[in-house]
Formats: C-alpha cells, sequence, structure tokens
C-alpha cells in the first residue's frame, strides 16, 4: 500500500515545517509558553494568515475540509516543531465542533472569525466525577421563557486562556449518569454569572475552571446532536492528539541520538555502548509501531473501521510516549529533566497528550468496545 503523501499533502507538510523552522526554537517556545494565554498571539495570527487554523474546518463553512491524514501531517508536524498554540483543543475539537452543530444564525455570527483565528472557543466538557468515558455531566440546563439557565462547575476546561466562548455541556432531563438529555450550549466569555479561574497544566498550557451561577443564555445558543456530536468530533481529535505525540517522539528520539553520538564517558561516546544501543532500538521500534497504527487509521478514513483504529493508535502511542521519553531523559542525565533541553519540555507534553481527555488504559476500552 502506498503511504506516499499527494502534492497538496506535501505542501500542507512543507507549510507547517516552515512555519516552525521560521518561528520556533527551544528558547521561543518558553517564551510563548510564559504568555498571558499560555501561547504566542503573534504566531495565532500568523496560522490564521496561513491557513492552518482554517484548514480542519468543513469546505461548507469556509474552510479547507481536510481529511484524516491532512490532520495527522500537520500535527505531526507541530508535534516535532514542540508548537505550543492549541489548535487541536481549539480549532479541530471546539472549532469543529461548533461548526457542525451550531443553528445558523448563530454559526454564521462567529464562523468567520473562529476560521481566521480571530475568535477561539473552548470545550467546557469534564467534571469533578467524570472517570473516562462516563457521561457524568450534573450541570444543569433550566428552560424559563427563551433562555436557558445554567449551573455548575466545569473545572478541566483545557487551552482556553483568553477564549471568547465556551461549548458547555450541561443536563437539560435524566440523571447525571445518563447519556441522554445532555445538550451543547454556547457560552460567551463575559456572560454575567460566569467565573473563571486559570490554572497550568504540567505542560505549561493554561486551562481554566468554570464557576457556571445561573447563566442565562438565549435559546440560540443551544447547539444539536449532544454526547453524539461530541464523540463524532473527539474521534479526529484523538487522532491529532496522536499524530502530534508521534511528531514528538521522533524530535526526542532524533536529538537524543545526536547527544548520544557526540558524549564522551570513559573515551567513546556513549552511542558506542551496546547496552544504549539496545535500549535506543527499542524506542526505535515503539516510534515505528505507532506510526504503524496511525497509517492504520489513515487507511479506514470514511469506513466504519475508522474509529475503532484511531482507539488503538491512541492506546499504543499514549503508553509508549512516555517510556520513550523518561528513556531520553535517562540518556540525558539530570538535564533531561531540565527546561534548558527540548526533551524536558517535550516529555511535559507527552504527559499531558497521553493522560486527557482519557489515558491508555481508556482508549483501550474505547477500542475492545468497538470491536465486531
Amino acid at each position: 500500500m502506498n503511504f506516499d503523501l499527494n502534492e497538496d499533502e506535501e505542501m500542507l507538510k512543507a507549510l507547517t515545517e516552515r512555519f516552525v523552522t521560521d518561528h520556533y526554537d527551544h528558547e521561543s517556545r518558553r517564551t510563548f509558553l510564559g504568555e498571558a494565554n499560555g501561547f504566542s498571539s503573534a504566531n495565532w495570527e500568523l496560522l490564521g494568515e496561513l491557513g492552518l487554523i482554517a484548514a480542519p474546518f468543513p469546505e461548507e463553512f469556509g474552510g479547507l475540509g481536510l481529511d484524516a491524514t491532512g490532520i495527522a501531517t500537520v500535527f505531526e508536524a507541530l508535534g516535532r516543531g514542540l508548537v505550543v498554540e492549541p489548535l487541536a483543543e481549539t480549532v479541530v475539537l471546539a472549532g469543529r465542533l461548533f461548526a457542525l452543530t451550531a443553528p445558523e444564525s448563530l454559526r454564521d455570527e462567529w464562523i468567520e472569525p473562529l476560521i481566521t483565528g480571530e475568535k477561539r472557543l473552548a470545550l467546557a466538557h469534564a467534571e469533578p466525577e467524570s472517570r473516562g468515558r462516563l457521561p457524568w455531566v450534573q450541570t444543569s440546563a433550566q428552560v424559563e421563557g427563551d433562555t436557558f439557565i445554567l449551573s455548575g462547575t466545569k473545572p478541566y476546561c483545557i487551552a482556553s486562556g483568553g477564549v471568547d466562548g465556551f461549548i458547555v455541556t450541561a443536563r437539560k432531563s435524566g440523571n447525571p449518569g445518563d447519556r441522554d438529555g445532555i445538550g451543547l450550549f454556547l457560552v460567551p466569555a463575559d456572560a454575567a454569572g460566569l467565573s473563571a479561574r486559570t490554572w497550568q497544566l504540567a505542560d505549561g498550557s493554561l486551562a481554566t475552571a468554570l464557576t457556571l451561577d445561573s447563566v442565562s443564555i438565549p435559546a440560540g445558543n443551544q447547539l444539536e446532536g449532544g454526547l453524539d456530536a461530541l464523540d463524532g468530533v473527539e474521534v479526529l481529535t484523538a487522532l491529532a492528539r496522536s499524530a502530534e505525540a508521534l511528531g514528538i517522539m521522533e524530535r526526542l528520539f532524533a536529538e537524543t541520538l545526536d547527544y548520544l553520538r557526540t558524549r564522551d564517558q570513559f573515551g567513546a561516546a556513549l552511542g558506542s555502548f551496546q547496552a544504549i544501543q539496545h535500549r535506543m532500538v527499542a524506542q526505535y521500534a515503539s516510534i515505528e509501531q505507532s506510526r504503524a497504527l496511525l497509517n492504520l487509521a489513515l487507511v479506514n478514513w470514511g469506513s466504519d473501521g475508522f474509529e475503532q483504529a484511531v482507539y488503538g493508535a491512541r492506546a499504543y502511542i499514549a503508553d509508549v510516549s512516555l517510556t520513550l521519553g523518561h528513556e531520553m531523559i535517562q540518556f540525558h542525565g539530570g538535564m533531561g529533566v531540565t527546561d534548558e533541553l527540548a526533551v524536558g519540555g517535550g516529555h511535559k507534553r507527552l504527559l499531558v497528550l497521553s493522560r486527557w481527555p482519557e489515558g491508555p488504559q481508556a482508549a483501550l476500552d474505547r477500542y475492545a468496545g468497538l470491536l465486531n
């Protein structure tokens, strides 16, 4: 089977790699993480100008309508660059979810600035009692005339620093663990009764803890589809996260290989010792196996087996990526855990990617549940 990229995909890859080359080095990345929103506002504007923000949006709404291969290509390149701009959570997840589920009048108001990057959305779904796939939603949505009144807490809104609105899951009926009765609502960030506290993840990115205290929104801000719509968009987001993790694994491996070739110990390069060679070979094999599973997902795009293949790849990559990060840190010694090297920052990003929104075992459970 031919896994070579076509001409458009090669151009997309080259565009993303050029962005990384021109705007990213390790010191710049550390500076970007220290900005107000946890990433570079200038880079975000540039990503909009380059069309990389618009790329994952469906064509009918003004995007480029990237398929699975295009999304994987972009995010693998972003991973190799250790890019901190939150394209997966903001665009592939929240942006696509909004585009596919918003009523026409609301979509017309928001879609153009979302595609250009002038506005950003974040998903507010997980709650303190949430566990893996369980649809635990206690946040309530009560109807009052032509408005909904939302009350509850959403402490895990990832990549939400400085966003313009939140897509909030809230229960219209039923018990907290019921799948039915859950709605999606667009809540502007400046809505009365909405309070937010920013906190930092292990990789330095910013998340928000929301409290909704009788937040009133128009009935027209309800999106369509409920959890089924969210699950559909989550599959493509899981693919993007897995591709990003693969790119990071490649970056950490390449930098460690260069280090082992040049670092002398006992009068010889570290890479000349057989025990270290064996450990590096094992990690190289995990990278190749990760790529094979990702390719399996890509060839299943558009088929009934796509979701299963994505979660199979995610379960494997989320697990072995942390092992690879640990090994690369070990080879660098004490410097490996510091912010002075890309290895430490890359491993912290892998830690978040492998555990959010669920760990490898939960992804494996999803895979098993989809087996025929």
